[in-house]
């Protein structure tokens, strides 16, 4: 790729990205080496966007790293309720997937429901599975035995 831009552009060098970038780069890094990090903080410019998405969007980047939501229930948190499939067309409008977690998004039967980055919902999957990813309020392995086995805490 870069000797394709070599020849398209002869002369030009590349840059260092700007600090907020290479920060954003960084912890999305992080992020993919399995560390549960909040990308909330990344600055966006969302100026393409409508009133609804940018709700969509909010609301999405809340959803903390490792837990998922239905597409219903986003409708729900944005004062839509009914909308789940406008939150979902939304979502695969998303012009900044990782940042603005849409991975995070399924179906109410845990369905993928559509992925539009890179790889579809195969990379959805493994972007959930990466962040450890359960629903809240579902135990976890250790929850369902019996209290003599429990391991101490």
């Amino acid at each position: 790729m870069r000797a394709r831009l070599a020849l398209r552009f002869p002369g030009a060098s590349e840059a260092s990205p700007p600090p907020p970038v290479a920060e954003a780069i960084a912890l999305i890094g992080r992020l993919l080496a399995g560390e549960k990090v909040d990308l909330g903080a990344v600055d966006l410019d969302l100026d393409a966007t409508t009133n609804f998405e940018d709700a969509v969007y909010a609301a999405a980047r809340r959803i903390p790293c490792g837990e998922v939501r239905t597409y219903g229930e986003m409708a729900d948190a944005i004062g839509e309720p009914g909308a789940a499939r406008a939150v979902g067309a939304a979502l695969g409008r998303n012009p900044v997937p990782i940042i603005i977690p849409c991975h995070r998004v399924l179906g109410s039967t845990g369905k993928a429901g559509g992925f539009s980055a890179p790889g579809g919902t195969v990379t959805k999957f493994r972007m959930l599975e990466i962040e450890g990813a359960r629903r809240p309020g579902d135990p976890e392995l250790f929850e369902e035995l019996p209290l003599a086995v429990k391991p101490r805490a």
